[in-house]
């Protein structure tokens, strides 16, 4: 058994954990609040991580502007959208909604990198919009506000100009030196939107949902994703962050005790679907 075939199923199960994480941590804390601290928290972790591995630190200060796009997307906006999404809608719909990045990133990449989408990348991507009509079509008669879905596709979108955006960084760039400066870029650009501050007195409860979201889904998932894209293709890697909307579906139904609809479990089987054969074409 190779290596990722462990680490990546455990990444996309801490992954799927956050949904559930933020749902409870929502109910003490604004979404903002909640992204600021988790950043905050895992940005210093990552530039040790970052000093350990003996990486290239320094970076010219020509690649700024990019960072800086990479930090709005890929962190502060990012999280913001998805925070608030997840506030309002499922934890389980938010975890399905959230990877149609994968075909936000085929199109982008068709659109700006001249990335060809082939007879099967074309199939994935309808099959995928026919899944999310299906969920936002089924959420009002589930209860489940529209803008919270709304949201979450917007976060999708920010991964998307994120991973496109990204990708000449990366052809210069080792990936952990970029993503520690843009969870320190993206960690100050959270400031403008905290007008409520920080609260002074954070329970136990809001402590764990921040510590599991900046220690576990940040540094830890973040530096073994890159170990596991060091080992092995980016395509096989990817295939396993299927696992994350039904992980998540799992855990929201057992910890949150929430409810899947025909529409949400329909729809999540063809955004799978369509992300699957988007991946593969």
């Amino acid at each position: 058994m190779r290596r990722y075939d462990v680490i990546i199923p455990f990444v996309a199960l801490i992954w799927a954990g956050s949904f559930i994480a933020v749902k409870i941590g929502v109910k003490e804390l604004s979404p903002v609040q909640i992204a600021f601290l988790r950043f905050a928290v895992a940005s210093p972790f990552m530039l040790i991580a970052l000093l350990l591995k003996k990486k290239k630190v320094r970076m010219p200060l020509r690649e700024f502007p990019a960072l800086i796009v990479l930090a709005l997307t890929g962190v502060t906006l990012l999280y913001l959208f998805q925070f608030t999404g997840i506030k309002y809608t499922t934890a389980s719909s938010s975890a399905v909604l959230i990877n149609t990045n994968v075909i936000f990133i085929a199109i982008l990449s068709s659109l700006f990198l001249r990335e060809k989408i082939s007879l099967m990348k074309g199939g994935g991507i309808m099959l995928g919009f026919l899944g999310v009509a299906l969920i936002m079509g089924g959420a009002p008669f589930q209860g489940i506000s529209m803008k919270g879905n709304l949201m979450i596709i917007l976060s999708a979108i920010c991964w998307a100009v994120y991973s496109v955006v990204g990708k000449k960084l990366l052809e210069k760039y080792d990936a952990l030196t970029i993503t520690t400066y843009v969870f320190i870029i993206g960690t100050l650009m959270f400031i403008p939107f905290m007008k409520e501050g920080i609260p002074a007195g954070i329970s136990l409860t809001g402590w764990a949902v921040i510590l599991y979201l900046a220690l576990l889904c940040s540094v830890f998932a973040y530096i073994a994703w890159y170990d596991a894209l060091a080992d092995a293709e980016a395509s096989k890697v990817a295939i396993f962050l299927n696992l994350i909307p039904l992980f998540a579906m799992l855990l929201s139904h057992i910890i949150l005790k929430e409810k899947m609809g025909m529409s949400l479990l329909a729809g999540a089987f063809l955004i799978i679907t369509g992300i699957y054969l988007t991946q593969k074409g």
